[in-house]
């Protein structure tokens, strides 16, 4: 099963520390993330991988002696394929007056 808004451990590339915390360095979709370790794998939405400060996250990744070009191309395989859109559309409004048919 796909995790759309937590961060799973098949995510994570690897722990990196910055400024005393350790912070486990996981790749999505929209690019790599930093998050800390007990989120990982809590099927609860994580804070960290739709937080504001991850427009800067390449500058941090620098900053860390980190090549986040590198590490994204090389990490390509770990990012999940959401489910696929139904063939059809279904309008909510139309299955639900459907349902109250029957």
């Amino acid at each position: 099963m796909i995790n759309r808004f937590g961060t799973t451990s098949d995510m994570v590339i690897q722990q990196v520390e910055e400024a005393g915390v350790r912070y486990a360095l996981a790749i999505d979709g929209k690019g790599l993330y930093l998050t800390l370790p007990d989120r990982l794998d809590s099927m609860l939405a994580d804070t960290y991988r739709y937080d504001a400060r991850r427009a800067g996250m390449e500058a941090r990744l620098t900053a860390l002696g980190l090549d986040p070009a590198a590490l994204f191309k090389e990490n390509r395989h770990r990012i999940k394929a959401a489910a696929g859109e139904p063939a059809k559309k279904v309008n909510p409004l139309k299955a639900s007056k459907r349902a109250m048919k029957k």
